[in-house]
């Protein structure tokens, strides 16, 4: 039960709420229930926990843009994840410009396709890169020909490609670009009411920056839609030690290819000497037989050696090891 007031505490309270120095809406009951509108024309299929994991996903994305697109461009890159929200497709679709830059991508073994928007000063950009300019964007928008739609659509193979290793925690996807719209009107993948995922990247390709919005449609992330939670993501991504990537960087490292190189020895002659030079002219060096000579790794002088023969081969027998502390 609650606490029994005495008449003289009402008309003390009954007099505080006169004089305002109560307010009566502080005392209205807190449990009363919220109502949450909800629209069933565009029902709420991706939550913020799935548009948290896809930021994550797309990161990873950015950061191999960074490294890979430099190789192609010769251009600085510079690729940072901006925003992610849910909304219609029709919404989409009707804010993109004519001429665009929209790539279709098959998400096989997902069901359907993606769209990745690239924005067209970056479209300029590439083109004048690839043709040998200094990758600037022309101002003025106009359609792309045949010629640079195909540079583009090079260049946007390399980035599908691209998208395999960040989904890997959650499918093994192969993406294929199928084609590139230049109208938006011919990249109606799905239904206009269909609700979509869009995850936007800011890129800076030299002094030139714009935006590329790839589009996730509902009905095509569905089948992995339980797998899109960051408790998922860090449960599935595997813990390496310092030893496994010590193990692998030897493995990499044992199998490079350096120079060998045994040094006879030094002589210095004119550049009259030099040219005159004839078939069976001596040219004494400053070392004697039977010493021994010096093995250089790369630039780097590792062994003593003496020479020899083997199997009708010139060869050297190593003789010491010459350490770094030597």
């Amino acid at each position: 039960m609650g606490e029994v007031l005495s008449q003289s505490e009402i008309d003390n309270l009954l007099k505080a709420l006169s004089t305002g120095e109560l307010d009566v809406e502080d005392y209205k009951d807190k449990d009363e229930k919220q109502v949450k509108v909800y629209d069933f024309a565009r029902p709420s299929k991706f939550s913020k926990e799935h548009l948290r994991t896809l930021e994550i996903i797309f990161e990873h994305y950015g950061r191999l843009l960074y490294t890979n697109l430099p190789a192609y461009l010769r251009k600085n890159v510079q690729v940072e994840v901006v925003n992610s929200e849910a909304v219609a497709y029709s919404e989409f679709s009707n804010a993109l410009s004519n001429p665009a830059l929209l790539s279709i991508v098959d998400f096989e073994p997902l069901k359907g396709n993606i769209v990745i928007e690239l924005a067209t000063n970056l479209g300029y950009a590439i083109i004048d890169r690839l043709l040998g300019g200094e990758g600037d964007a022309i101002e003025r928008k106009r359609e792309f020909s045949e010629i640079e739609t195909i540079l583009i659509e090079r260049i946007m193979t390399i980035c599908v490609e691209l998208l395999r290793e960040p989904w890997q925690n959650v499918v093994a996807i192969k993406p294929r670009l199928i084609r590139i719209e230049k109208n938006p009107q011919f990249a109606q993948i799905i239904s206009p009411q269909e609700m979509i995922a869009i995850v936007t990247l800011s890129i800076r390709i030299g002094e030139v920056e714009g935006l590329m919005n790839i589009c996730l449609p509902y009905i095509c992330l569905e089948e992995v839609m339980d797998k899109l939670n960051t408790k998922y993501w860090f449960s599935t991504m595997k813990e390496k030690d310092e030893n496994t990537y010590e193990d692998i960087i030897e493995n990499l490292i044992s199998k490079a290819n350096i120079p060998l190189r045994a040094i006879l020895g030094e002589s210095t002659i004119s550049v009259n000497d030099f040219v005159n030079l004839q078939k069976g002219d001596i040219i004494r060096l400053n070392s004697q037989v039977g010493q021994e000579l010096d093995v250089f790794v790369g630039n780097i002088k590792k062994f003593k050696v003496l020479p020899g023969t083997s199997n009708n081969n010139y060869a050297v027998r190593v003789t010491s090891i010459i350490r770094e502390e030597d």
